[in-house]
């Protein structure tokens, strides 16, 4: 477990797409159940202790959506 990286999803960017939540190899995405501007229903992040900071997640994004960092 890595508990300083994190992911934040930009919501308005976000067409929840489902890529992410594909490639996520800790499964820590989920699509949400509030609404985008677009109508959209965006991405949540659900367990974010379980996050390894790989990025692949923002790297597979097309909308680039999601930024992976790690809090030093």
């Amino acid at each position: 477990m890595n508990t300083l990286a994190k992911v934040q999803v930009l919501s308005e960017k976000c067409k929840s797409c489902g890529l992410c939540i594909a490639v996520c190899p800790r499964k820590v995405l989920a699509v949400g159940d509030k609404a985008n501007s677009k109508g959209y229903y965006t991405i949540v992040v659900t367990d974010e202790e379980s996050c390894v900071g790989c990025a692949l997640c923002g790297l597979v994004c097309p909308d680039v959506a999601l930024e992976v960092y790690k809090e030093s």
